[in-house]
């Protein structure tokens, strides 16, 4: 097969694009030759090997080919058979011919990284062994506002915080490790790792955006982006939420919806509600408790309502005895 990508990015045959990601992140940042420059002639010959491998196992159909033809595959040097049945691919020197012109290794690391002008400066990842889902992955795009005269503003890096409806209820600290580049005394990039706290307020909302200003990597001529991030809502397997209200939906009988019952409760800062039903419930009705909902933020003393929703369970058949009570409760 000639060369092995697999191999060189040390990754299976079934891996995925984020496995693909993650481990050309780590090789071009070890064979880099700007972090290499006692041994630049063989860090330079590995930095393009895993750019190439990177490149071809990215993409689609350059994965497919390969996976099937090998290296010479990619060469157009296969003699045409049936790819599976796709008509878009064939090899040899016909009108439809593939053939693999590899790009220059510096502008793939440059697109996957977002650098611009040369230099080395990776993207933000977390270690994720360390700190588990608390830590992420950032990528530095290459837009971002320019001032007339001055140096451009990095685009932000946006990630989401995944909190459970008890953390945005309560409140809690989350605690993030970042890694990133900045500009040592002699203008070289060096790495630093950094712990950032985030205080998740009670009754934040999901989208709500916690900003770290110029966290970013240091870059010539660029002010460093800002980490951003978002908060999203995991769901929950009692309550839903509605703004400030939480609703949750209660089963009951057909004689309780008639007769009035009791909803028992815990509530996510684990207290017990017991709430009685006293009115007839129909199956438009709610039940609602103010101050039971979640927290406002705005205003931190006040809370939003519970909303207690009934699916009522209708019997499949009724006794004449059954019936006649039923007419009798509602006065026929």
């Amino acid at each position: 097969m000639g060369v092995d990508y697999y191999k060189i990015l040390q990754v299976d045959k079934n891996a995925k694009d984020e496995d693909l990601k993650k481990a050309y992140r780590k090789l071009a940042m070890k064979w880099h030759p700007d972090k290499n420059p006692n041994n630049k002639k063989q860090a330079e010959a590995k930095f393009k090997e895993v750019s190439e491998a990177y490149e071809v196992l990215s993409d689609p159909q350059k994965r497919a080919v390969y996976d099937q033809y090998g290296e010479e595959g990619l060469k157009g040097q296969v003699p045409p058979s049936d790819f599976g049945g796709a008509s878009y691919f064939s090899t040899g020197n016909g009108p439809t011919a593939f053939h693999f012109n590899p790009r220059n290794a510096d502008d793939i690391f440059a697109e996957f990284f977002g650098t611009r002008g040369g230099g080395f400066s990776s993207s933000l990842f977390g270690d994720s062994s360390f700190f588990g889902d608390n830590a992420f992955a950032f990528r530095e795009g290459g837009g971002g506002s320019m001032k007339y005269g001055g140096p451009r503003k990095a685009s932000p890096i946006e990630n989401r915080l995944s909190c459970s409806l008890e953390e945005l209820y309560k409140g809690t600290s989350k605690k993030m490790k970042i890694s990133r580049y900045i500009a040592d005394t002699s203008g070289k990039g060096m790495e630093v790792e950094e712990i950032l706290t985030i205080d998740i307020k009670p009754g934040w909302k999901k989208g709500t955006k916690i900003t770290f200003p110029e966290k970013g990597n240091e870059q010539p001529n660029v002010i460093p982006a800002d980490l951003v991030f978002i908060i999203d809502e995991k769901p929950h397997s009692v309550f839903t939420r509605d703004g400030n209200d939480l609703i949750v939906t209660q089963n009951i009988s057909l004689v309780e919806a008639l007769t009035g019952c009791t909803v028992n409760l815990t509530t996510l800062d684990g207290r017990r509600l017991t709430i009685p039903v006293n009115n007839v419930v129909h199956p438009s009705y709610e039940e609602v408790v103010l101050g039971e909902g979640m927290p406002i933020q705005k205003e931190p003393t006040k809370r939003g309502k519970l909303r207690i929703k009934f699916n009522i369970k209708f019997p499949t058949r009724l006794t004449a005895e059954q019936k006649a009570g039923i007419k009798k409760l509602l006065g026929y």
